[in-house]
């Protein structure tokens, strides 16, 4: 467990780490889940702690379990806003709703750093620190899985489709297949969503992800009441008017927990198990390599007629690219100052595996000025001081040759002037009779 910053009322916001290595940079895809965004739906907070208390249960019972702990590290906070959990609201403790709270790529939103709140800072920062493959966010109003855009650029409800479209419908159909009854929606076909085709939001968490850091993100509703009461699950346990009475003194917590969570947990657990697991599934994942040393390039992954770069990490060069099967695609693995190459692959709905060596392009690594003089790398001062470094040195060339030219210059008058007397005519003597 770790904390990745604290609440605007100083509380911690703890992440589970769960991995057969936790804390020890490997090359495996990472996801995370991120619960209690808004302070008012519970439900998510709940479950989350429910998977990792069952998946180190399992770890060494469940195929599905060893599955994830040994090839994936998964990272869960439970919840992302805590001051709103206490308060029983939406927003944090300043109010503000933190799904609304991050920079928006069609209209400049929170573009002021320090105007961000606290909770979402810690993400942000959180994120830069390590290089997700792909995440979700539990949240409770309704029963679909939602995938970006999240706005357009109108602010128009209509089907705004990011790059990877098609792989984010993959994604999101694991999840509702997976549930219980979610792909059964007749509100949302196949239990799936474009969010601003249901409601465009901006600044939201979700399209953040996908832009700034390049993490496959979905916001999951997974619960059509926001803050269920118990009497939910009554009818389906045999419950009474005795326990209703429990309820409405203010005892829900208790019962929350051992009448409807585990019925809500059932419908969930094996679509959270299985989108984790589909990052090890599906794809194409593999690494970079350097043809002359074999060290790893931290280089990038293209898709032919997708506009959309995935990295490749830092130490490891290890990609994980997800992609939606039964369908052909030509990978690209490009590195600055390396030769691009590419290869057909046809996905299946297994993984695939490619790895990529790259030749040096053998082209010069640019002229002395430009490797001194870096421009995102040197300030305005030290491209002043470079560029009187030059000048001065060429000074110093150009008054050597001056001088030079003007001693052979000296030099040769002075022999042009002993030639042309030693030419002259002598003066011819008079002769008088």
């Amino acid at each position: 467990m770790i904390s990745i910053g604290e609440s605007v009322n100083g509380v911690p916001l703890w992440v589970i780490e769960i991995s057969d290595k936790p804390g020890v940079e490997e090359p495996e895809p990472a996801f995370k889940f991120i619960g209690n965004v808004h302070g008012d739906e519970p439900v998510g907070r709940e479950l989350l702690l429910l998977l990792a208390n069952w998946i180190c249960d399992n770890h060494m019972k469940d195929p599905l379990a060893r599955l994830i702990v040994e090839n994936v590290h998964l990272h869960i906070l439970p919840s992302m806003n805590p001051d709103g959990f206490a308060l029983k609201r939406r927003g944090n403790a300043n109010n503000i709703d933190l799904n609304r709270d991050f920079p928006d790529q069609f209209f400049p939103l929170n573009n002021d750093l320090d105007a961000r709140q606290p909770e979402t800072r810690a993400i942000m920062s959180w994120l830069k620190q390590i290089q997700f493959t792909a995440s979700a966010s539990l949240h409770g109003g309704a029963l679909v899985a939602n995938y970006p855009w999240d706005g357009t650029h109108d602010k128009r409800k209509n089907y705004y489709e990011c790059p990877d479209d098609e792989s984010f419908r993959f994604m999101a159909s694991i999840y509702s297949r997976s549930h219980f009854n979610m792909s059964l929606s007749t509100e949302f076909p196949g239990g799936i969503t474009n969010g601003a085709f249901w409601y465009p939001i901006y600044g939201g968490m979700q399209d953040w992800n996908y832009i700034h850091v390049s993490c496959f993100e979905l916001t999951l509703e997974i619960s059509d009441n926001k803050w269920p009461n118990a009497n939910e699950g009554m009818e389906s346990l045999n419950a009474n008017v005795f326990w209703w009475e429990i309820i409405h003194e203010e005892n829900w917590t208790p019962l929350l927990q051992e009448l409807i969570l585990p019925i809500i947990w059932e419908y969930n657990k094996m679509s959270m198990l299985n989108l984790v697991a589909s990052l090890v599934k599906t794809g194409v994942h593999g690494r970079i390599f350097s043809s002359d040393s074999g060290r790893p390039l931290p280089g990038a992954i293209m898709i032919n007629g997708i506009n959309y770069t995935v990295n490749a990490g830092r130490a490891f060069a290890d990609y994980h690219r997800l992609l939606a099967p039964g369908q052909r695609y030509e990978v690209m693995a490009t590195m600055p100052g390396y030769k691009s190459k590419s290869t057909v692959i046809w996905l299946e709905e297994g993984a695939i595996t490619v790895d990529f060596i790259l030749d040096p392009d053998g082209r010069p690594k640019g002229n002395l000025l430009r490797n001194i003089c870096d421009c995102n790398y040197y300030g305005s001062k030290s491209k002043v001081a470079v560029l009187d470094y030059f000048w001065g040195f060429h000074f110093e060339i150009c008054f050597v040759l001056i001088v030079i030219l003007a001693f052979l210059c000296f030099l040769f008058k002075r022999r042009m002037k002993f030639n042309l007397s030693k030419q002259r005519p002598s003066p011819k003597r008079s002769v008088i009779a």
